[in-house]
């Protein structure tokens, strides 16, 4: 995997529009990108893509997560934001 694609998504998880998303997804990314398999960026970047008050809601429990974004890096980022971004 490129060191451009991960500045990219880097960048892109830091400024996402709500400032919530924001912090949750750019600390996670900071943490986890660099382990992510190349499949895993995939699914990464295509939640990117995703509504941010969707996204937000899914992440934190609020709504279920469609089946189509219900996969490991999902799992990933909800384990994040419930353990490790609420320690932050």
């Amino acid at each position: 995997m490129s060191d451009t694609r991960l500045k990219r998504l880097l960048f892109r998880s830091h400024y996402m529009g709500s400032n919530e998303n924001d912090i949750l997804f750019g600390g996670f990314a900071e943490r986890s990108l660099a382990m992510l398999s190349p499949e895993q960026l995939d699914r990464f970047e295509r939640l990117l893509a995703e509504n941010d008050t969707d996204l937000f809601n899914w992440i934190t429990g609020k709504e279920p997560v469609p089946a189509q974004f219900d996969h490991d890096v999902m799992a990933m980022l909800r384990h994040f934001v419930q353990h490790e971004a609420a320690s932050r």
